[in-house]
């Protein structure tokens, strides 16, 4: 029986591009489709990079993901997102998972994983897609509230700008692991290094000042209190 890895199929790897080839430390480098869905599955915040009136803006949003597509939205009177569609943009996701600390300071750093996404979104006007795509936005960050709150009026999805990004061309990098002088002449000052986790975990819900006495956070809220975000 052979044990040979299967080739990847189409839709396996991401595609190297001039903007996403990596020309430093490519062993942090990933181009598994894989690994990029992980990383946008462990969040809901990104940072949207987009040039307005010829000055660089990074506009930091939520965002959803439904099948090969990332979806950002914000209001129509957005500069980032009314300009967002005539142009090119990079969105980055970023997680922090630790402090690396090492016996020089030279070889500190941190644990990560990220992913950043080029392309020229497109505005997205057909009801039924912005609809899907708001629902995957939401549930991205609270799931289960889509079914559980009121859906966007006519008005609202009017006010609501929803930008689409094709997942076709992205990079993916990440870090973990000890510090790199493990076996430098550094060990030898007998000094601490290591690892400092950081975990982001959600706190107990806090109810509305004005909300009426006796109604309960729903189970899909409640439950997540102290659960880590992306977890």
């Amino acid at each position: 029986m052979s044990t040979a890895t299967p080739s990847p199929t189409p839709g396996d790897e991401l595609e190297v591009t001039e903007r996403t080839r990596l020309r430093r430390m490519r062993q942090k480098g990933s181009r598994r489709r894989a690994d990029l869905d992980a990383v946008l599955a462990a969040g809901f915040l990104c940072h949207l990079g987009v040039t307005v009136d010829g000055v660089p803006m990074v506009v930091p949003t939520v965002y959803g993901v439904d099948g090969d597509r990332l979806y950002l939205h914000g209001s129509v009177a957005s500069r980032s997102l009314v300009q967002a569609p005539d142009a090119t943009v990079c969105v980055t996701v970023t997680h922090v998972d630790g402090l690396v600390l090492a016996r020089s300071v030279f070889e500190h750093g941190v644990n990560y994983r990220s992913a950043m996404i080029y392309g020229v979104p497109v505005a997205v006007t057909d009801p039924e897609e912005k609809l899907r795509g708001l629902r995957a936005l939401t549930e991205r960050c609270a799931p289960g509230q889509w079914e559980y709150a009121r859906r966007p009026s006519r008005k609202e999805l009017a006010a609501t700008a929803l930008l689409a990004l094709d997942l076709t061309e992205a990079s993916v990098k990440t870090r973990s692991g000890p510090p790199d002088d493990g076996d430098s002449q550094d060990a030898a000052l007998g000094l601490w290094a290591g690892e400092l986790p950081v975990v982001t975990t959600f706190g107990a819900p806090v109810p509305d000042p004005v909300l009426a006495p006796g109604i309960a956070p729903p189970p899909h809220v409640a439950e997540r209190a102290g659960r880590a975000v992306g977890g």
